[in-house]
């Protein structure tokens, strides 16, 4: 019997070019399973840049350039060969602001099982309920399946992304500011909801907002840029060292207010 690689991720020395302009600078992390890794930073730091190439959202970007690897279970992601729809099926996203398709609530969960080939109706309905349940919605919604999703509140159709990307069965779930467009109650209940699924599954979620970063996340990693506008990680381990006993001045000035 082996042992489990306790990483799920693995970057290595991986930059990133828009239109020949460095935007991030030899990055290397390891992303550990079944926890949460808060990537946290100034803005322009190529934090959503990482979190997109994570599920090659990136190929959509126009003049870029991605240079090293990225291993997701020992597999380089970035290959040419590497089956881009597979990966974005075990490698689930949820963006800032919620985006549910104008379509019932039923469909919106749906919609990606359908389209990696899952036809047989009790396996939809199964794959409903088990992820409405999983991004705690299901008590709220289950009497209301066939109603339009654009009508539930924002945290709801937040949670309803969440399911949404749950459905589709992924290994690790990528969240860009979640709650950022969420009032506090609404808030709380992602962070909540977060901490839930770290049990099952392993999350990297993007923050601007520290004290999110402090609460939620097992690990966190911090990004700054250069003169240049570079992206660049400055440090990265336990979230309790990172804000209490960081190891670079930059990390300091940044956690106590400072700059940023």
């Amino acid at each position: 019997m082996t042992n489990q690689d306790p990483n799920k991720i693995k970057i290595k020395d991986l930059s990133v070019y828009y239109n020949q302009q460095s935007c991030l600078q030899s990055i290397s992390l390891v992303v550990p399973r079944n926890q949460i890794t808060g990537i946290m930073g100034p803005s322009n730091s190529g934090k959503s840049t990482l979190l997109r190439i994570l599920n090659r959202l990136s190929d959509l970007i126009p003049n870029i350039l991605i240079r090293g690897q990225v291993f997701l279970e020992g597999d380089d992601i970035l290959l040419p060969h590497f089956d881009v729809n597979l990966l974005r099926a075990r490698v689930g996203m949820v963006f800032a602001k919620p985006i549910p398709l104008p379509r019932s609530i039923y469909e919106n969960l749906t919609f990606g099982p359908r389209l990696h080939g899952v036809k047989d109706r009790r396996t939809l309905d199964e794959r409903v309920e088990t992820s409405l349940k999983a991004a705690i919605l299901w008590d709220e919604v289950k009497d209301r399946l066939k109603t339009n999703a654009m009508e539930l509140s924002g945290g709801q159709q937040q949670r309803l992304c969440i399911a949404r990307a749950l459905a589709v069965g992924p290994e690790v779930l990528l969240m860009d500011g979640p709650a950022s467009a969420l009032d506090p109650v609404a808030t709380l209940r992602i962070e909540e909801l977060m901490a839930d699924l770290r049990k099952s599954y392993t999350i990297v979620i993007v923050t601007h907002n520290m004290q999110q970063a402090s609460r939620v996340s097992d690990e966190t990693a911090f990004f700054t840029m250069d003169d240049d506008r570079a992206g660049y990680l400055v440090e990265a381990g336990d979230t309790v060292e990172i804000f209490t006993n960081p190891k670079n001045q930059i990390t300091e000035d940044y956690v106590s207010g400072r700059f940023g």
